[in-house]
C-alpha cells in the first residue's frame, strides 16, 4: 500500500559510516501541528479504533515513519525512549497484514522480535486492540510460559506474530512455526538485542525469512552494533531520527547524590517511601531481592522484577505496579527494558550504571510521551569520577548534591520522607516445578513437544476440575445405591436366608445322625490310638534304662560319656602328642620350609591338633 507521506518529511539513505543525526531528516518539529493519523495514508477502521482509545494526533517518530514504511520501504527509526516508537512500527504492520490474504496454519505473515518478554507483552497489548478492529490476530511467543496456548494458536493461524528470539527459535525447531510467509519484519530495541547477546538467534531467524521482505528496525540508539544487521538484511533503508542518542528530555532532571557508604540503604529507604511512582534499579538479582526485603522491613512495599522470577511473578509485579497497587518497583536492567509505565515521576539508580546506554534506558522509564520527571542516582565518593564520565558520554549534566538521611535537601529535590518503620508482608513467590530464571528452557522443553508439569493444553483436566455430571467420592448419580442402602431382601452382613448355616449353629441331631464311618476331632473308632495311648512295648520318652545302666541297654548303644575301650576322650592322648602352648621355643623367627610357631609343615595338624608334651 503506498500513499502519500508528510511533503515536510524527505527520508533519506541510511549510510553507516554517517551518524544517524546527520543521516536523518530535518527536525519534524516543522510539520504541521493539525496533521492526524488519517493524512499519514492509514486506513479508516484503523484511525477510528485509534480514535476510540483518545489517539488523534501522531507523535514526531511516527509523522516521520509510518508514510515510508505504508510504502515499502525499509526503515530505520531511531527515537528517544517513550516516544512512541511502538506506533510507529505497529501501525503501517497492521495495515499491511489487513490489506492481504488471512494467514495460513503455523505460517504468520508478520514477526515483531523484541529483547524481552515484558516488551513483547507491551507490544501485544498496545496492538491486539487494533488488530481486532482489522479482524487481524496477534499473538506472543516468550519464554517463562507454557507452549501449549501458543502452539495452538500457530496451528490455527495467527496473521502477527511478537516474539523473542529464543522462544521463537524453539518453536521452529519443533516444526511449529515457519518464516516462509513473513511479509514484513520488526527488530524493536535492536541495539538491546545486540547488547544482550541476541545477535545470533536474530540473525539465523532473519535468514529464514524471505529476502524480498520488508524490514523495520527500531532502537533508541543506531550505532556500530547493528550494522552487520543493516548491512545484510535491509534493502536501501531510509533512516528517521527524531533526536541524537546522547539528548534527555528537556523535562527531565537529573541528580547525582553523594552519599556516605554507610548511608546508602538510609537514604534509598527516604527516598522510596516518597509519595508518586518511583523505579529503583540495582545491578544484580540478589541485590534486587534484598532491597525488596529491606524496604518491607522499614514499612516501605515494593516488587522484585528480574529474569530470575518466574513469568507469573513478574506479570503480577508489573501489574500491581502499573495499577498502583505498590508504588515501588524494584528492577534489573534486562528485566526493564522497554517497559512502559505511566505515571512514573522518579527513577532511582541504586547502582550506577557503568554503560550510558543502560543510563538512558533506565532514565527513560520516567518523563514519557511528553511527562516529566526525575533521575537521581546515588554515588558513593569512589564511584563519583566513573560516574560522571559516564553521564558525560550520555550527554547528561546532572546536578551534584550531598546528602546525608534526613537531610531537607533530599525532600526538596525529590521528595524524600522518613519510612513508616512499619513492616509490610512480602509475598515469598511459590517455585513451581521447572520453574527456572527468565527465559531458559525448564525441564521436559525437548523438541517434539512435550507436556511439562502444569502446562496442560486448553480443556485439560486438572485436578477438581470435572465434567459436569462425572462421579467424583460421595457424589453418585440419582439412584445410585449408597452404603447401607440395598434392595428388599438382599444379604447384608449378619443376614443369612433362613435355614444356613452359622457358626455354631449345627442342625439337630448332627453329631449322632452322622453317617457310618465319618471321622469328628475326638471321635476314633475303638482301638484307634490316641494321645498319650501307645501300643504295648512302645518306648515313650522317659522310659528307657537308668543312666550308667550299660546292661539294661541294647548291645552297642551308646550314651554321652560311654564310650568303648580305647576310645580317646578329651584330654586323654597318648603320651608324647604335642599340646597347644608346647611348642618349641628355639630359632625365635621362621625358617625356610617351617609354618607358623616353627613347626614343620608336615607336623602341622588341624584347628584342635597339639604339639608333644615338653621335657624339662
Amino acid at each position: 500500500m503506498t500513499t502519500s507521506a508528510d511533503p515536510s518529511i524527505v527520508p533519506s539513505v541510511y549510510d553507516p559510516a554517517v551518524p544517524a543525526t546527520e543521516a536523518g531528516p530535518a527536525p519534524v518539529d516543522a510539520a504541521p501541528a493539525e496533521i492526524d493519523f488519517a493524512a499519514l495514508g492509514l486506513p479508516e477502521p484503523l484511525v477510528r479504533a485509534l480514535a476510540r482509545q483518545g489517539i488523534t494526533t501522531p507523535f514526531e517518530i511516527q509523522r516521520a515513519t509510518v508514510p515510508d514504511a505504508l510504502a515499502g520501504r525499509d526503515v530505520l527509526g531511531r527515537g528517544q525512549t517513550g516516544s512512541g516508537k511502538t506506533l510507529a512500527f505497529g501501525l503501517p504492520v497492521l495495515a499491511r497484514v489487513a490489506a492481504g490474504r488471512p494467514a495460513r496454519p503455523m505460517r504468520p505473515r508478520a514477526l515483531v522480535l523484541v529483547p524481552t518478554r515484558e516488551l513483547a507483552m507491551q507490544v501485544n497489548d498496545a496492538l491486539l486492540p487494533l488488530g481486532k478492529s482489522l479482524n487481524v490476530f496477534l499473538k506472543t511467543a516468550v519464554g517463562g510460559v507454557p507452549y501449549d496456548r501458543q502452539i495452538d494458536a500457530l496451528r490455527r493461524g495467527v496473521e502477527i506474530i511478537v516474539a523473542t528470539p529464543g522462544r521463537l527459535g524453539d518453536l521452529i525447531e519443533r516444526g511449529i512455526c515457519q518464516l516462509d510467509d513473513v511479509e514484513v519484519t520488526v527488530l524493536d530495541e535492536a541495539d538491546q538485542m545486540a547488547d544482550m547477546g541476541f545477535l545470533p538467534e536474530v540473525t539465523e531467524l532473519l535468514a529464514k525469512t524471505p529476502a524480498n521482505g520488508q524490514r523495520l528496525l527500531f532502537s533508541a540508539t543506531l550505532d556500530g552494533d547493528v550494522d552487520a544487521l543493516v548491512k545484510r538484511f535491509m534493502n536501501d533503508p531510509v533512516t528517521h531520527s527524531t533526536a541524537p542518542s546522547t539528548a534527555s528530555v528537556s523535562t527531565m532532571d537529573h541528580h547525582m547524590l553523594l552519599i556516605p557508604p554507610h548511608e546508602k540503604f538510609p537514604v534509598a529507604a527516604s527516598i522510596a517511601a516518597r509519595d508518586g511512582r518511583t523505579m529503583v534499579f540495582a545491578r544484580t538479582q540478589l541485590g534486587v531481592d534484598r532491597l525488596v526485603e529491606q524496604l518491607a522491613a522499614v514499612g516501605v512495599r515494593a516488587g522484585g522484577l528480574h529474569g530470575g522470577k518466574t513469568q507469573r511473578m513478574r506479570t503480577k509485579t508489573l501489574a500491581e505496579f502499573r495499577e498502583g497497587r505498590m508504588n515501588v518497583l524494584v528492577a534489573t536492567d534486562v528485566a526493564a527494558r522497554g517497559i512502559h509505565v505511566d505515571g512514573v515521576t522518579l527513577v532511582l539508580h541504586v547502582d550506577p550504571p557503568k554503560d550510558p546506554k543502560d543510563y538512558l534506558h533506565r532514565a527513560g522509564r520516567t518523563a514519557r510521551a511528553g511527562e516529566s520527571g526525575a533521575v537521581a542516582t546515588l554515588v558513593l565518593p569512589k564511584q563519583r569520577r566513573t560516574t560522571l564520565a559516564m553521564m558525560e558520554k550520555a550527554g547528561v549534566a546532572p546536578a551534584e548534591t550531598r546528602v546525608r538521611v534526613g537531610d531537607p535537601v533530599l525532600a526538596e529535590l525529590i521528595g524524600a520522607r522518613e519510612p513508616s518503620g512499619v513492616p509490610v508482608r512480602v509475598e515469598a513467590e511459590p517455585r513451581g516445578y521447572g520453574d527456572r530464571s527468565g527465559g531458559s528452557r525448564r525441564f521436559d522443553d525437548r523438541s517434539g513437544g512435550p507436556r511439562r508439569f502444569g502446562d496442560r493444553p486448553t480443556g485439560d483436566r486438572r485436578y477438581g476440575d470435572r465434567p459436569t455430571g462425572e462421579r467424583r467420592y460421595g457424589d453418585r448419580p440419582t439412584g445410585d445405591r449408597p452404603y447401607g442402602d440395598r434392595p428388599q431382601g438382599e444379604r447384608r452382613f449378619g443376614d443369612r436366608p433362613t435355614g444356613e448355616r452359622r457358626f455354631g449353629d449345627r442342625p439337630q441331631g448332627d453329631r449322632d445322625s452322622r453317617p457310618s464311618g465319618e471321622r469328628r476331632y475326638g471321635d476314633r473308632p475303638t482301638g484307634d490310638r490316641q494321645y498319650g495311648d501307645r501300643p504295648t512295648g512302645e518306648r515313650r520318652y522317659g522310659d528307657r534304662p537308668q543312666f550308667g545302666d550299660r546292661d539294661g541297654r541294647p548291645q552297642g548303644d551308646r550314651r554321652q560319656g560311654d564310650r568303648p575301650t580305647g576310645d580317646r576322650q578329651y584330654g586323654d592322648r597318648p603320651s608324647g602328642e604335642r599340646r597347644y602352648g608346647d611348642r618349641d621355643t628355639r630359632g625365635g623367627f621362621r625358617s625356610e620350609g617351617r609354618g607358623r610357631d616353627d613347626r614343620p609343615r608336615d607336623d602341622r595338624r588341624g584347628f584342635g591338633g597339639r604339639p608333644p608334651a615338653r621335657t624339662h
